[in-house]
């Protein structure tokens, strides 16, 4: 009779600094800055890039990521842990945006035979974020960060609280809730609560700052579903008279067992 089929855990987890493209007025790519990918094995990786520069555009003084993936046994538990982290410091957007400091750190551990996964965000933070020198105050939603930890633990968040599902089901404040039954079992939402800034013209809708003339900037979105989460700390969607898009300090991590 053969022998059963080891059950072996399929580590995921990438990061990196800084990347996106602009199509206006010049067409530009930002090549992946400071990229680390794990190998489904685990292991460790790292990657840095000092003083970037794109043009007049984007620029930044040091970016780096990080990565990590091992295995623990305690008894007859088996614990694979992952650790993806991803930093940008000196970052300045169009003279416009500029943040001392953004930092993606995503920590996980999957637990056997439980074949359950506990993921967590502390550590993740943006550092004195400015526009057009005018501070942005943000109010980091702690339950997110921490206490829901495992995706069960985000479904019956769900259930019992309100606030969250609307922002789970209309992350982006468009008016036009999506079901949660569309999202192919992920759930896009942010890990910021509430933003503040006196910043001439500048609204807030959601956890998207609308700046006038020139763009759209997403804080700490994060992609969630049962084995991986995806952390992006700075998205921007920018319109006249420069256009372009791109993401600083990105992530994700954790992994799966097969079979």
């Amino acid at each position: 009779m053969a022998d059963k089929v080891k059950r072996i855990f399929h580590y995921h987890a990438s990061g990196l600094a800084l990347s996106g493209s602009f199509t206006r007025p010049v067409s530009r790519f930002i090549e992946v800055q400071a990229p680390t990918v794990l190998p489904t094995i685990g292991g460790y990786g790292n990657a840095r890039v000092e003083n970037f520069r794109l043009d007049h555009h984007v620029q930044f003084k040091a970016g780096y990521s990080h990565v990590a993936g091992s295995k623990q046994q305690k008894g007859d538990k088996e614990f694979y842990t992952t650790l993806v982290t991803a930093t940008v410091e000196g970052l300045n957007l169009l003279d416009v945006l500029t943040a001392d400091r953004i930092v993606m750190r995503l920590s996980a551990y999957h637990v056997l035979p439980d074949d359950v996964s506990h993921i967590s965000f502390v550590g993740s933070t943006i550092e004195h974020l400015k526009i057009g020198g005018h501070p942005v105050e943000i109010e980091q939603n702690e339950r997110l960060f921490a206490h829901l930890d495992t995706f069960d633990k985000i479904k019956k968040e769900l259930e019992t609280d309100k606030e969250f599902k609307r922002m789970a089901e209309d992350p982006f404040h468009s008016g036009t809730p999506t079901p949660l039954s569309e999202g192919h079992g992920e759930l896009l939402c942010s890990l910021v609560k509430k933003i503040k800034t006196n910043a001439p013209g500048v609204t807030v809708e959601g956890h998207a700052l609308v700046i006038p003339d020139c763009g759209t900037v997403y804080l700490a979105e994060a992609l969630l579903s049962s084995c991986k989460r995806t952390l992006t700390m700075l998205r921007f969607e920018l319109g006249s008279p420069v256009s372009g898009s791109g993401v600083a300090g990105q992530g994700s991590g954790n992994g799966t067992p097969w079979p």
